[in-house]
C-alpha cells in the first residue's frame, strides 16, 4: 500500500481533480489503486546462469543498437548509474552515443573516466533543447536500430537482449520489425525502491492517438527514420508523443515486449516525479511546450487522417 499512497500520486490526483472534476478523479483514483493492488511485481536481477545464457545466445545475433542519450548537467551518480546500466547489458552489440549540451565540464569528466570503446561522446556547443540534442546524437548512429534512453534513467540487464532476441526471431520468419517497445517501471532517486509498473497493451492505434502509453523502452529500425527527424523541437514537452505517432504511422511491424526493461527514475526535477516538463533539455526549452504544440496538436497526423 505504501507505493500507492505516496506524495507523487497525491499530486497527480489533485491535478486531475482540478482538470476533470470530482467524479472523474474518484474513478481514476480507484482504477489506479485497484491496478496497483493487483500487480505484485518486485524487481529482481538476473541470475548469473541466465546472464551467461543470454551472453552466449547473443553471440549468434547480428543486430546492432545505437543508444541515444541527451546529457545536460546530469548529476554524477545518476550519470554513472545510467552508463553502467548500459555497459552491463547481457547483449553487447551496441554503441552508446552521449550528446552533451552541458555548460559545465563535469559530465564530460565523468564520461571520460570510462574507457569502453562502445561509448561515443559528442559535445554540443549550443544547447538546442532535448529534441535537437537527441537528433544530434542520431546523426552519429551506425546501428541497425536506434534506442532512446534518458540521461538519468536505467535499463535492466536484459533490455537489449530481449529486443535483439525478438528481432532475430522475426528475421527467421522473414519479417523485419521496424519498432519494438517494452513495459516500464519507476524507481526512486536512489534506485532503492521500485513502484508503479506500467504493463502495456499490444499496439493499439486508438489508445496511442490519445495517450502515449508506449513511451519507454522503445527501439526503431534506423531505416524507418530515413528522411525524418527523430524529434521536432516545436513539440518540446510532448516530443515523445509526436515522435511515436509518426513512427507508428510508418512502421509496418510493431511489437510489444511484455517485460519490464526500463526504469524511469523519480527525483527532484524529473518528469516521472511530476516536477519538470522534460528531462535533459536544459534552459530554453523547459517550462512549457511551445504554443504551437498546444494550439495545433500533431497536425501532420490529423491532416493524414491518422
Amino acid at each position: 500500500m505504501a507505493k500507492i499512497f505516496k506524495l507523487a500520486n497525491f499530486r497527480k490526483t489533485i491535478n486531475y481533480l482540478k482538470k476533470n472534476g470530482i467524479r472523474s478523479a474518484w474513478y481514476a483514483a480507484r482504477e489506479r489503486i485497484d491496478s496497483e493492488k493487483e500487480d505484485s511485481y518486485c524487481y529482481q536481477g538476473l541470475a548469473e546462469e541466465e546472464k551467461e545464457r543470454q551472453r552466449k545466445e547473443g553471440e549468434s545475433f547480428s543486430v546492432r543498437f545505437s543508444i541515444l542519450v541527451p546529457v545536460y548537467e546530469t548529476r554524477e551518480d545518476l550519470l554513472r548509474a545510467m552508463i553502467e546500466s548500459v555497459l552491463t547489458q547481457t547483449y553487447g552489440n551496441f554503441e552508446l552515443i552521449l550528446a552533451d549540451a552541458s555548460k559545465s565540464e563535469e559530465p564530460e569528466k565523468v564520461i571520460a573516466s570510462y574507457q569502453d570503446k562502445r561509448i561515443l561522446y559528442k559535445r554540443i556547443r549550443q544547447n538546442g533543447g532535448i529534441s535537437a540534442n537527441t537528433n544530434q546524437a542520431l546523426m552519429y548512429a551506425t546501428g541497425d536500430y536506434a534506442a532512446l534512453l534518458d540521461h538519468d534513467d536505467l535499463l535492466t540487464e536484459d533490455a537489449l537482449f530481449a529486443m535483439a532476441e525478438r528481432i532475430e526471431q522475426a528475421k527467421r520468419e522473414d519479417t523485419e520489425l521496424q519498432m519494438l517497445y517494452s513495459d516500464e517501471d519507476k524507481c526512486d532517486g536512489d534506485a532503492a525502491h521500485y513502484f508503479e509498473p506500467h504493463r502495456k497493451e499490444n499496439f493499439n492505434l486508438d489508445l496511442i492517438l490519445s495517450n502515449n502509453y508506449i513511451c519507454h523502452f522503445s527501439v526503431f529500425a534506423k531505416r524507418l527514420l530515413e528522411g525524418e527527424e527523430l524529434f521536432r523541437s516545436r513539440f518540446d514537452g510532448s516530443q515523445d508523443h509526436d515522435m511515436i505517432l509518426r513512427m507508428t504511422d510508418r512502421a509496418k511491424h510493431i511489437v510489444h515486449i511484455p517485460k519490464l526493461l526500463y526504469y524511469w527514475r523519480c527525483h527532484e526535477g524529473s518528469v516521472a516525479s511530476g516536477k519538470a516538463l522534460c528531462s535533459g533539455c536544459g534552459e530554453g526549452s523547459c517550462g512549457r511546450p511551445s504554443e504551437t504544440a498546444w494550439l495545433y496538436p500533431f497536425p501532420d497526423h490529423l491532416d493524414k487522417g491518422f
